[in-house]
């Protein structure tokens, strides 16, 4: 079976551009659009995110402040500055860098970001509007995928949809935004039984469950379509999924690369959250 490449780069460019275009339109009417990205530490890979949220501002017509913080910050130093942030009404989206170092509890952290501020949507009033189908924030990477399947022209509505993984940031979300766009929804996860029987049954498989190349092309049904969510290095070092691409690909009719697939879409709609955040 010939299968469509969702690509994500390219999807992620069409609305990065959209993205510059509104925020052209509020620099014409006096609003500049201001990111305020906090860093705690110097995790190298957080550090890579944060240089691609700032190039991605950049291009995208957004002014991005920066707060690198050492390692040894107290919590309290941390959320005085969430404080003024909060406070601050230039200031549109604030962005703390997750993990943070063990001394600072995250969901204080998180708790503390003005809910109208939550531009990455893990705030539990953003959790709870996105339940209850209020506006809100949604959490990036699953907006994306969502995005994903409908700028490939993949429809949703009436589909069995499988989602492998339960967390807070990309599992619950992306169930919750696939029944909103009137899927049938199933959520596995590690104490599901006779996950192969689930998955075949599953038009749009997401796949967030941290294995590398764990969903081989017998967890799959012919003709579905496939959102891999992992990220991984395999023994060459080489960039992999949680599926294995190469035995899943031929049984599909679209899926996501990695690298390439759902990686891009997430700064994308961070860049969106940020443009909404004007009218929140």
């Amino acid at each position: 079976m010939s299968y469509q490449l969702i690509d994500g780069k390219a999807i992620s460019g069409q609305i990065k551009e959209e993205c510059r275009m509104k925020a052209e339109e509020y620099r014409e009417k006096g609003i500049e659009i201001t990111l305020a990205v906090v860093q705690v530490g110097n995790d190298p890979a957080s550090g890579v995110y944060v240089r691609n949220k700032k190039r991605a501002c950049e291009a995208c017509g957004i002014r991005s402040l920066s707060y690198e913080l050492p390692e040894d910050t107290g919590e309290e130093q941390l959320l005085e500055l969430i404080g003024k942030l909060n406070a601050d009404p230039a200031v549109n989206g604030i962005l703390v860098q997750l993990p943070l170092p063990g001394q600072i509890d995250e969901n204080k952290v998180i708790r503390a970001i003005d809910v109208k501020k939550d531009v990455d949507g893990f705030h539990p009033m953003s959790a709870g509007a996105l339940c209850t189908g209020q506006k809100g924030f949604v959490s990036c990477t699953p907006a994306g995928i969502i995005e994903l399947l409908k700028r490939s022209g993949i429809a949703i509505a009436g589909k069995e949809c499988v989602v492998i993984g339960r967390s807070n940031i990309v599992g619950k979300p992306v169930a919750l935004l696939l029944l909103a766009e009137n899927g049938t929804v199933t959520v596995c996860h590690s104490r599901t039984k006779d996950l192969k029987e689930v998955t075949k049954r599953a038009d749009i498989l997401v796949v967030a469950i941290g294995k590398p190349r764990f969903i081989t092309a017998d967890y799959v049904k012919e003709g579905a379509a496939v959102i891999d969510v992992g990220i991984h290095r395999n023994e060459n070092g080489k960039l992999c999924g949680d599926v294995d691409f190469d035995s899943v690909a031929p049984k599909c009719s679209a899926i996501t690369p990695v690298p390439g697939g759902v990686g891009p879409m997430t700064i994308a709609m961070l860049m969106s959250n940020c443009i909404a955040s004007v009218d929140l």
